[in-house]
Protein backbone atom coordinates (compact mmCIF):
# COMPACT_ATOMS: atom_id res chain seq x y z
CA UNK A 1 0.00 0.00 0.00
CA UNK A 2 1.32 3.68 -1.17
CA UNK A 3 1.63 6.18 1.18
CA UNK A 4 0.30 9.49 -0.39
CA UNK A 5 0.18 12.65 0.65
CA UNK A 6 -3.55 15.12 1.16
CA UNK A 7 -3.17 18.65 0.78
CA UNK A 8 -6.81 20.20 1.56
CA UNK A 9 -7.12 24.10 0.25
CA UNK A 10 -10.16 24.85 1.58
CA UNK A 11 -11.86 27.35 -1.01
CA UNK A 12 -9.56 29.22 -3.41
CA UNK A 13 -9.54 30.96 -6.46
CA UNK A 14 -8.88 28.80 -9.24
CA UNK A 15 -5.99 30.45 -10.29
CA UNK A 16 -4.06 30.16 -7.30
CA UNK A 17 -5.08 26.19 -7.06
CA UNK A 18 -3.35 25.72 -10.54
CA UNK A 19 -0.01 27.16 -9.02
CA UNK A 20 -0.20 25.01 -6.32
CA UNK A 21 -0.87 22.13 -8.92
CA UNK A 22 2.14 22.91 -11.00
CA UNK A 23 4.45 23.70 -8.04
CA UNK A 24 3.80 20.30 -6.81
CA UNK A 25 3.73 18.60 -10.35
CA UNK A 26 7.37 19.49 -10.41
CA UNK A 27 8.34 18.22 -7.05
CA UNK A 28 6.24 15.04 -7.56
CA UNK A 29 7.80 14.75 -11.07
CA UNK A 30 11.48 15.32 -9.60
CA UNK A 31 10.99 12.67 -6.87
CA UNK A 32 11.37 15.79 -4.23
CA UNK A 33 7.91 14.88 -3.19
CA UNK A 34 5.77 12.32 -2.57
CA UNK A 35 2.52 11.66 -4.65
CA UNK A 36 0.04 13.86 -3.82
CA UNK A 37 -3.63 14.50 -3.71
CA UNK A 38 -5.33 18.35 -3.43
CA UNK A 39 -8.69 18.77 -2.59
CA UNK A 40 -10.20 22.06 -3.10
CA UNK A 41 -13.56 24.19 -3.72
CA UNK A 42 -13.19 26.96 -6.11
CA UNK A 43 -14.44 30.28 -6.78
CA UNK A 44 -17.07 30.43 -9.78
CA UNK A 45 -14.34 29.85 -13.20
CA UNK A 46 -15.00 28.27 -16.51
CA UNK A 47 -12.17 25.95 -17.69
CA UNK A 48 -10.94 25.75 -21.50
CA UNK A 49 -9.53 22.24 -21.83
CA UNK A 50 -7.49 21.84 -25.11
CA UNK A 51 -10.06 20.86 -27.17
CA UNK A 52 -12.66 23.47 -26.19
CA UNK A 53 -15.18 25.23 -28.91
CA UNK A 54 -16.03 28.44 -27.89
CA UNK A 55 -19.29 28.07 -28.94
CA UNK A 56 -19.51 26.15 -25.81
CA UNK A 57 -19.45 29.46 -23.68
CA UNK A 58 -22.40 31.10 -23.84
CA UNK A 59 -21.87 34.42 -22.56
CA UNK A 60 -19.07 36.79 -23.54
CA UNK A 61 -16.22 37.44 -21.50
CA UNK A 62 -17.59 40.64 -20.81
CA UNK A 63 -20.94 38.73 -19.13
CA UNK A 64 -19.40 36.76 -17.20
CA UNK A 65 -16.94 38.73 -15.53
CA UNK A 66 -20.05 41.10 -14.42
CA UNK A 67 -21.21 37.51 -12.54
CA UNK A 68 -17.63 37.62 -11.19
CA UNK A 69 -17.33 34.26 -13.09
CA UNK A 70 -13.57 33.67 -14.14
CA UNK A 71 -12.18 32.00 -17.79
CA UNK A 72 -8.72 30.26 -18.06
CA UNK A 73 -7.61 28.64 -20.75
CA UNK A 74 -5.67 25.18 -19.20
CA UNK A 75 -3.77 21.93 -20.83
CA UNK A 76 -6.41 19.36 -19.37
CA UNK A 77 -7.65 17.62 -22.14
CA UNK A 78 -11.47 17.99 -22.70
CA UNK A 79 -13.52 21.02 -23.51
CA UNK A 80 -15.54 23.59 -21.09
CA UNK A 81 -15.86 22.46 -17.63
CA UNK A 82 -17.51 24.97 -14.58
CA UNK A 83 -15.76 25.07 -11.26
CA UNK A 84 -17.83 26.46 -8.33
CA UNK A 85 -18.80 26.52 -4.81
CA UNK A 86 -20.57 22.99 -3.54
CA UNK A 87 -18.30 21.04 -6.03
CA UNK A 88 -15.47 19.10 -4.63
CA UNK A 89 -12.40 19.00 -6.64
CA UNK A 90 -9.73 16.36 -6.39
CA UNK A 91 -6.43 16.71 -8.01
CA UNK A 92 -4.15 13.65 -8.43
CA UNK A 93 -0.82 14.67 -8.66
CA UNK A 94 1.24 10.93 -9.15
CA UNK A 95 3.80 9.84 -11.06
CA UNK A 96 3.01 7.24 -13.76
CA UNK A 97 5.66 4.31 -14.99
CA UNK A 98 3.88 4.09 -18.84
CA UNK A 99 1.69 6.65 -20.71
CA UNK A 100 -0.83 3.66 -21.47
CA UNK A 101 -1.93 3.76 -17.63
CA UNK A 102 -3.87 7.28 -18.41
CA UNK A 103 -7.20 5.22 -19.52
CA UNK A 104 -6.96 3.07 -16.09
CA UNK A 105 -6.34 6.08 -14.20
CA UNK A 106 -9.78 7.57 -15.51
CA UNK A 107 -11.12 4.17 -14.81
CA UNK A 108 -10.29 4.36 -11.54
CA UNK A 109 -11.16 7.56 -10.42
CA UNK A 110 -14.71 6.80 -12.21
CA UNK A 111 -15.10 3.50 -9.98
CA UNK A 112 -14.51 5.88 -6.88
CA UNK A 113 -16.73 8.14 -7.57
CA UNK A 114 -19.43 5.91 -8.12
CA UNK A 115 -18.91 3.94 -4.68
CA UNK A 116 -18.94 7.24 -3.14
CA UNK A 117 -22.19 7.87 -4.87
CA UNK A 118 -23.79 4.12 -3.53
CA UNK A 119 -22.78 5.94 -0.01
CA UNK A 120 -25.69 8.10 -0.68
CA UNK A 121 -28.01 5.16 -1.92
CA UNK A 122 -27.15 6.97 -5.68
CA UNK A 123 -26.94 4.38 -8.67
CA UNK A 124 -24.36 6.21 -10.98
CA UNK A 125 -22.38 4.71 -13.70
CA UNK A 126 -19.64 5.65 -16.09
CA UNK A 127 -21.08 6.72 -20.08
CA UNK A 128 -18.39 4.52 -22.47
CA UNK A 129 -17.86 7.84 -25.13
CA UNK A 130 -17.21 10.33 -22.54
CA UNK A 131 -15.07 10.45 -19.20
CA UNK A 132 -17.17 10.84 -16.15
CA UNK A 133 -19.68 9.56 -13.55
CA UNK A 134 -23.29 9.84 -14.50
CA UNK A 135 -26.87 9.64 -12.93
CA UNK A 136 -29.00 8.23 -15.95
CA UNK A 137 -28.83 10.97 -18.49
CA UNK A 138 -27.00 13.46 -15.99
CA UNK A 139 -23.57 14.21 -14.92
CA UNK A 140 -22.52 14.72 -11.52
CA UNK A 141 -18.78 14.43 -11.75
CA UNK A 142 -16.64 15.90 -14.74
CA UNK A 143 -13.06 14.03 -15.26
CA UNK A 144 -10.00 15.76 -16.79
CA UNK A 145 -6.35 15.40 -16.70
CA UNK A 146 -3.11 16.26 -18.45
CA UNK A 147 -0.26 14.17 -18.10
CA UNK A 148 3.34 16.06 -18.64
CA UNK A 149 6.32 14.01 -18.45
CA UNK A 150 4.62 11.34 -17.28
CA UNK A 151 2.95 12.77 -14.21
CA UNK A 152 -0.59 13.67 -14.09
CA UNK A 153 -2.72 17.41 -13.48
CA UNK A 154 -6.06 18.14 -13.05
CA UNK A 155 -8.31 15.64 -12.18
CA UNK A 156 -12.40 15.55 -11.00
CA UNK A 157 -15.57 18.04 -10.42
CA UNK A 158 -17.66 16.49 -7.90
CA UNK A 159 -20.94 18.20 -8.20
CA UNK A 160 -21.95 17.93 -4.54
CA UNK A 161 -24.43 21.01 -3.36
CA UNK A 162 -23.00 23.14 -6.42
CA UNK A 163 -25.46 25.74 -8.22
CA UNK A 164 -26.82 23.69 -11.16
CA UNK A 165 -27.89 26.55 -13.62
CA UNK A 166 -24.46 26.72 -14.88
CA UNK A 167 -25.50 25.25 -17.79
CA UNK A 168 -26.97 28.86 -18.68
CA UNK A 169 -22.95 29.75 -18.97
CA UNK A 170 -21.83 26.80 -21.08
CA UNK A 171 -22.73 23.44 -22.38
CA UNK A 172 -20.95 21.14 -19.52
CA UNK A 173 -18.14 19.14 -21.45
CA UNK A 174 -19.37 20.49 -24.82
CA UNK A 175 -22.43 18.54 -24.59
CA UNK A 176 -25.92 19.66 -25.61
CA UNK A 177 -28.13 16.68 -25.28
CA UNK A 178 -27.26 15.61 -21.46
CA UNK A 179 -27.81 17.18 -18.24
CA UNK A 180 -26.10 18.06 -14.76
CA UNK A 181 -26.90 16.89 -11.07
CA UNK A 182 -25.42 16.97 -7.78
CA UNK A 183 -25.49 14.86 -4.49
CA UNK A 184 -27.63 17.42 -3.29
CA UNK A 185 -30.28 17.34 -6.30
CA UNK A 186 -30.29 13.27 -5.90
CA UNK A 187 -30.36 12.74 -1.97
CA UNK A 188 -33.00 15.87 -1.79
CA UNK A 189 -31.26 17.25 1.00
CA UNK A 190 -28.22 19.42 1.50
CA UNK A 191 -25.38 17.20 1.65
CA UNK A 192 -21.98 19.42 2.97
CA UNK A 193 -18.52 18.60 1.41
CA UNK A 194 -17.62 17.04 4.65
CA UNK A 195 -19.97 14.76 3.99
CA UNK A 196 -18.87 14.03 0.40
CA UNK A 197 -14.68 13.72 1.44
CA UNK A 198 -15.96 11.23 3.69
CA UNK A 199 -17.59 9.23 1.31
CA UNK A 200 -15.13 9.49 -1.40
CA UNK A 201 -11.77 9.61 0.46
CA UNK A 202 -12.04 5.80 1.51
CA UNK A 203 -13.12 5.02 -1.96
CA UNK A 204 -10.10 6.67 -3.53
CA UNK A 205 -7.86 4.91 -0.78
CA UNK A 206 -9.59 1.36 -1.70
CA UNK A 207 -9.49 1.33 -5.52
CA UNK A 208 -5.58 3.46 -6.05
CA UNK A 209 -4.59 0.95 -2.68
CA UNK A 210 -3.32 4.06 -1.05
CA UNK A 211 -3.42 5.65 2.78
CA UNK A 212 -3.74 9.14 2.33
CA UNK A 213 -1.53 11.19 5.39
CA UNK A 214 -2.92 14.29 5.70
CA UNK A 215 -1.22 18.10 5.10
CA UNK A 216 -1.83 21.17 6.82
CA UNK A 217 -2.93 24.03 4.18
CA UNK A 218 -3.38 27.71 4.81
CA UNK A 219 -3.86 28.61 1.52
CA UNK A 220 -7.79 28.16 1.26
CA UNK A 221 -10.12 30.83 2.41
CA UNK A 222 -13.37 30.38 4.90
CA UNK A 223 -16.98 30.80 3.74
Amino acid sequence: MTRARLLDLGRLPYRDAWAVQHALHERVRNGDEAETWILVEHLPVITLGRNAKSANVLLTRDALVERGVDVVEIERGGDVTYHGPGQLVVYPIRLLERFREVVPLVRSLEEAVIAACMRFDIEAERWSEHAGVWVGRKQICAIGLAIRQMTSLHGIAFNVSTELDYDRLINPCGLTDRGITSLSRETQRPVSLAEAKAALLPELERVFDLTFDEVHATLGMTG
